[in-house]
């Protein structure tokens, strides 16, 4: 293992590779995210981030390595499974559902916490009435979490970009996930857009959500991230607080450049 090695790690990943063909995506990457922080991977495109997420959500299946969920191994799981265990994320390009209305999306992840399911619904059961009524009630929790509970009854669509990430987080949060990984969550974002996010992230946080973040925006991870690990071809290359990141002289030459990164 990689990294600060503790008692308290949330997610262990281990000796991590993916290979496509010939080509190797992840090469042999090590870390651990500890319970209760927010923990960054960066790194340029094609560096393997988005790669790593589909690992270990069960997207995609691993080539070698280990993934440790709360003490468990879970590769191999498929990603409703993954879900169900507490591991819950977002996805780089927008994945709403656009033809449902904003609470409808957020219903979506949190049936995946019922146990009688849609079909019980669609019964009408009573046992489905009751949680259905639940259901709705902690969507529009979720909904109100990220300020969209007054457009609970538009139609997703019709929501800007920005609001829809929000809708995303919302329902990922409506799985009532222990470890939530928000994959370019700012991407698109103007200015007070990210400052919103960025207060949304550190709220998450400390309602005792552990947060695993990608994302470009230096500047946003530098001033939130507690710790961060660099990937650049697939391999890790350093690992550390934003501060020894940004020291790093590998860093610097093979991802940062030599532009400063300010702290926001």
């Amino acid at each position: 293992m990689g990294g600060e090695v503790a008692g308290n790690a949330i997610l262990e990943i281990g000796d991590l590779k993916k290979e496509f063909g010939g080509l190797i995506a992840v090469d042999d990457v090590s870390f651990d995210v500890q319970r209760g922080e927010i923990f960054s991977i960066i790194g340029p495109n094609g560096a393997g981030k988005t790669t790593i997420f589909n690992l270990i959500s069960g997207v995609l299946p691993t080539t070698d390595g280990e993934i440790k969920f709360e003490g468990d191994v879970i590769n191999g799981l498929k990603p409703h499974v993954v879900a169900g265990l507490g591991l819950s994320r977002t996805f780089q390009n927008l994945q709403v559902f656009n033809n449902m209305t904003v609470l409808e999306n957020v219903m979506v992840g949190r049936h995946l916490q019922s146990s009688y399911g849609m079909m019980s619904a669609g019964l009408r059961l009573p046992g489905g009435r009751r949680e259905e009524k639940e259901i709705i009630d902690r969507s529009m929790e979720q909904l109100a979490y990220v300020g969209l509970d007054s457009m609970a009854d538009v139609g997703a669509s019709s929501l800007p970009f920005g609001q829809q990430r929000l809708l995303e987080i919302a329902r990922a949060m409506a799985t009532e996930p222990k470890l939530l990984m928000l994959d370019e969550p700012g991407a698109g974002l103007n200015r007070p857009e990210k400052e919103d996010l960025d207060a949304l992230v550190r709220r998450i946080r400390d309602s005792g959500v552990t947060v695993l973040l990608v994302e470009h925006d230096m500047a946003f991870v530098m001033g939130i991230a507690e710790r961060i690990i660099v990937l650049d071809y697939g391999e890790k290359i350093a690992e550390g607080t934003p501060e020894e990141i940004q020291s790093d002289p590998e860093v610097i030459a093979a991802y940062l450049g030599h532009e400063e990164i300010r702290v926001i």
